[in-house]
C-alpha cells in the first residue's frame, strides 16, 4: 500500500552488501518485515524463508532470486522485477504487485489470496495450484502461464490476457472474466460455475469436461 512517507524517504534501509552479509552470517532465514528496500538490486541472492512482511520492495530488481516459501504478506511490490524469481511455497496475501514483472516465474504453490496484480506480466509464469482466491489480475498478461489446479475463485481477471494458458482443473468459481483473452486456452475439466465470460474471447479454447453451470456467456467469442 502507498504511503506519504514513500515520498520522503531518500535512502533505503539496506543495501545489496548489507543484505548479503547478513545472509552470509545467517543461521535461520532472514527477519526483514517492514524493511524499506525500494529499488534496492537483489537479483539472484538466496532469500529462502525470509520474513519480508509488509516489506517496502517497490522497482526493486529480484530478477531469479530465491524466495521460496518467503512471508511476503502485504508486501508493497509495484513494479518490481521477479522475472525467474523463485517464489513457491511463498505467501504473498495482501501483497501489492501492481505493473511488476512476473515472467517465467515460480509461484507454484504459493498463497496470492487478496493480492493486487493489476497490469503484472505473468506471461510464462508457474502457477501450479496456487490460490489466487479473491486476487485482482485485471489487465495481467498470463499468456502461457502454467495454472493447472490453482484457485482463482472470486478473482478478477476482467481484460487479462490468458492466450494459450494452462487452466486444467483450475477452480474459476464466480470468477470475473468479462473481456479476457482466453484463446486457445487450455479448461479442460475447469469449474466455470457462476463464472462471468460476456465478451470474453473464447476461439479456440478447450473446455472438454469444464463446468460452466450458471456460467454467463453473453457476448462471448466462441
Amino acid at each position: 500500500m502507498f504511503k506519504l512517507s514513500d515520498l520522503t524517504r531518500k535512502k533505503p534501509d539496506l543495501t545489496r552488501r548489507d543484505v548479503i552479509k547478513l545472509i552470509a552470517v545467517a543461521t535461520q532465514p532472514l527477519h526483514l518485515q517492514g524493511v524499506y528496500l525500494s529499488g534496492v538490486y537483489l537479483s539472484v541472492l538466496k532469500l529462502s524463508g525470509a520474513n519480508l512482511y509488509r516489506a517496502r520492495l517497490t522497482n526493486a530488481n529480484l530478477v531469479s532470486t530465491d524466495l521460496t516459501n518467503a512471508d511476503l504478506t502485504y508486501a508493497n511490490l509495484r513494479g518490481a522485477n521477479l522475472t525467474y524469481a523463485n517464489l513457491r511455497g511463498a505467501d504473498l496475501q495482501g501483497a501489492d504487485l501492481t505493473n511488476a514483472n512476473l515472467q517465467g516465474a515460480n509461484l507454484a504453490n504459493a498463497n496470492l489470496t487478496y493480492a493486487n496484480l493489476t497490469n503484472a506480466n505473468l506471461e510464462g509464469a508457474m502457477l501450479y495450484t496456487t490460490n489466487l482466491n479473491l486476487a485482482n489480475l485485471a489487465n495481467a498478461n498470463l499468456r502461457g502461464a502454467k495454472l493447472q489446479g490453482a484457485d482463482l475463485t472470486n478473482a478478477y481477471l476482467r481484460d487479462a490476457d490468458l492466450q494459450g494458458a494452462d487452466l486444467t482443473n483450475a477452480n474459476l468459481v464466480s470468477t470475473d472474466l468479462i473481456g479476457a483473452n482466453l484463446q486457445g486456452a487450455d479448461l479442460t475439466n475447469a469449474n466455470l460455475t457462476n463464472a462471468y465470460l460476456r465478451d470474453a474471447n473464447l476461439r479456440g479454447a478447450d473446455l472438454q469436461g469444464a463446468d460452466l453451470t450458471n456460467a454467463y456467456l453473453k457476448d462471448a467469442i466462441r
